[in-house]
């Protein structure tokens, strides 16, 4: 029977890193993720856990030493927000590269400037072409959710890639929910052992990892790169149907909500999505209109096809991104999400709005301004605010 708590997103991650009990954590404090290291340190420190914590100088320090550990074939992780990955930088290109399934708990919060240590996506979506599987949570049990399937993933033999795990800064990290949580035995069970085929300490097998290639040999590597993360789609829909029949809980590459009749949707991803679905309940319930909500979970490797599929029947299309690319054409949800309609020659009008950067609130009323636009835009067919920013202070 699963155990019911009361948990931050960040106790929710420390609690399944406790569950999982990986071999290695190297981590440098930095908020909003400080907690997430500090829980696991406390548990090794209690006899909980005998994962070995590795104190290091610098974010760059603590990814390159994931990376090590890693390689070598131990089970590692880490965790960082904003500014703390961008100095792992270098890093993450190398994890990728050198297919390690390395599993980074991500907690969103903007990058600098100015400074801001609160929620956006700027921090992931900048590193959206790194080679990173990336898969986000509305609320606390998604997280905790999420993170049991990463390793999972991470690891399996027709992906080996490395895997960050989003959930938004302070809103969930911090924030505490009911949560339930799955019992030892069975996350053990299901996330299993790392068995690596290739890895530095095996006796039996000469190897280096990450060496210089030259031109004959590098862009097969991207090549087999993008085969990885086509496979991880795949991979992802498969622990998510052995997680379900686990714990009852769904989940596949997006949740689509009220999107059985919707004529006008929003596409968001994260923690805002919750209160885009509060905004959905009021307006059919006092209107009667058809609205309804796509919301990402997975954004590498981007499910083009099937979100296409998904959103083929709207009207008006509002995709909310929580992250700026400055950009002439859109934000990087946006950009995405228009190729993929683009694609299946789509009908529908489509707008691209920027929220809640560095923190700013979202809220229920936002929302219902944003489906009042789309209606207007469906009936007249005219787009004046293309790319506008929900709760701008006037000039």
């Amino acid at each position: 029977m699963a155990i019911r708590e009361r948990l931050s997103g960040n106790e929710a991650v420390a609690y399944a890193i406790k569950q999982i009990n990986p071999d290695v954590m190297p981590a440098f404090p930095i908020t909003p993720s400080t907690e997430i290291p500090q829980y696991v340190a406390t548990y090794i420190a209690n006899g909980e856990i005998d994962t070995e914590f590795i104190h290091v100088e610098s974010e760059h320090s603590a990814m390159s030493a994931t990376l090590g550990a890693c390689a070598a074939g131990a089970r590692a992780l880490t965790a960082t927000s904003s500014c703390g990955m961008a100095l792992m930088w270098e890093e993450l290109y190398v994890a990728a590269s050198d297919r390690l399934p390395i599993v980074l708990a991500l907690v969103n919060r903007a990058l600098t400037g100015p400074i801001n240590i609160n929620a956006d996506h700027s921090d992931s979506m900048g590193a959206r072409d790194s080679g990173w599987i990336q898969i986000y949570a509305e609320s606390n049990q998604e997280v905790y959710d999420n993170f049991l399937q990463a390793f999972p993933i991470a690891e399996h033999k027709d992906v080996q890639l490395p895997i960050m795990i989003c959930q938004d800064g302070f809103i969930t990290s911090h924030g505490v929910e009911n949560i339930l949580l799955v019992e030892d035995d069975l996350v053990k069970e299901f996330v299993g052992e790392r068995n690596p085929e290739h890895y530095l300490l095996n006796p039996n097998e000469k190897m280096s990892v990450g060496p210089y290639a030259v031109s004959n040999y590098y862009m097969e590597t991207k090549k087999a790169q993008r085969e990885a993360m086509n496979n991880a789609k795949r991979v992802i829909l498969e622990m998510a149907e052995r997680f379900e029949k686990m714990t009852g809980r769904k989940y596949g590459f997006f949740e689509e909500y009220c999107m059985d009749d919707a004529e006008y949707a929003v596409v968001i991803i994260g923690s805002a999505a919750g209160t885009c679905k509060a905004a959905i309940d009021e307006i059919r319930q006092t209107t009667g209109k058809k609205v309804g909500l796509l919301k990402i979970r997975v954004f590498r490797p981007f499910p083009e096809e099937e979100i296409a599929l998904a959103l083929k029947d709207m009207k008006a299309i509002a995709i909310l991104d929580r992250s700026e690319m400055f950009s002439a054409t859109s934000g990087p949800l946006g950009a995405e999400v228009r190729a993929a309609l683009y694609g299946v020659k789509s009908q529908a009008e489509v707008v691209n709005y920027f929220y809640g950067l560095g923190g700013r609130d979202i809220t229920v009323d936002d929302f219902k301004v944003v489906y009042d636009k789309l209606e207007k835009i469906a009936e007249t067919g005219e787009i004046t605010d293309m790319y506008d920013y929900i709760g701008l202070r006037s000039r």
